[in-house]
């Protein structure tokens, strides 16, 4: 392990997320999963980009009371935003399409907030934010695409490692990491200020 400050401790990643999994095993840590049932509503007066950074932070407290002098808590939230609206997870295979067809042909923002929390150093909350601009995607590819990938349990109704990233996304300006669910190169200066 790299991260020798890390070496003594349990690292606890709170996400079901098999990309942020995936994400922090690429960091070389071999995480704790611990998930539980978190609000992730915020207030009106928390908008765009900002969202993930708040709900992070939400996360982080709501185990914030269960961690041990020992523990290093990793928590996350992606959101996709286009103009002044939030698209959040969709509902059902409607509402996937008719996000993908909005961000047909068009950039967004997408925002990954992070939050490393320790008894000793609190709750730190970092965002990285990345441009991603789509392609002009057809009826045909959209329909495609949520039947096969179902992208149900995704921000924005898809994932950048799959078919939609290989096929859909024109240009990205920022870490393709952010976009999957967790910026990485920031978690790790996070991890290593532990």
């Amino acid at each position: 392990m790299l991260l020798k400050n890390l070496h003594d401790k349990r690292i606890i990643l709170a996400s079901q997320s098999p990309r942020r999994q995936e994400l922090v095993r690429g960091l070389e840590i071999e995480p704790v999963i611990i998930v539980r049932e978190v609000d992730e509503s915020y207030p009106e007066s928390v908008r765009g980009v900002e969202v993930a950074a708040y709900v992070s932070q939400k996360k982080a407290e709501a185990y914030w009371n269960d961690l041990e002098d020992n523990d290093v808590l990793i928590t996350g939230d992606t959101v996709v935003v286009l103009g002044d609206r939030i698209l959040e997870k969709p509902r059902n295979a409607e509402e996937a399409r008719g996000m993908l067809r909005d961000l047909s042909g068009k950039t967004h923002t997408v925002a990954s907030g992070i939050a490393v929390s320790t008894l000793k150093t609190g709750i730190q909350v970092r965002l990285d934010t990345c441009q991603v601009t789509f392609s002009e995607l057809s009826d045909e590819f959209i329909a495609h695409y949520v039947d096969v990938y179902s992208p149900l349990d995704k921000a924005g109704a898809y994932g950048v490692q799959d078919l939609m990233g290989f096929a859909g996304v024109e240009r990205m300006e920022g870490s393709y990491f952010t976009v999957m669910g967790l910026p990485t190169r920031i978690l790790y200066e996070l991890l290593s200020e532990v």
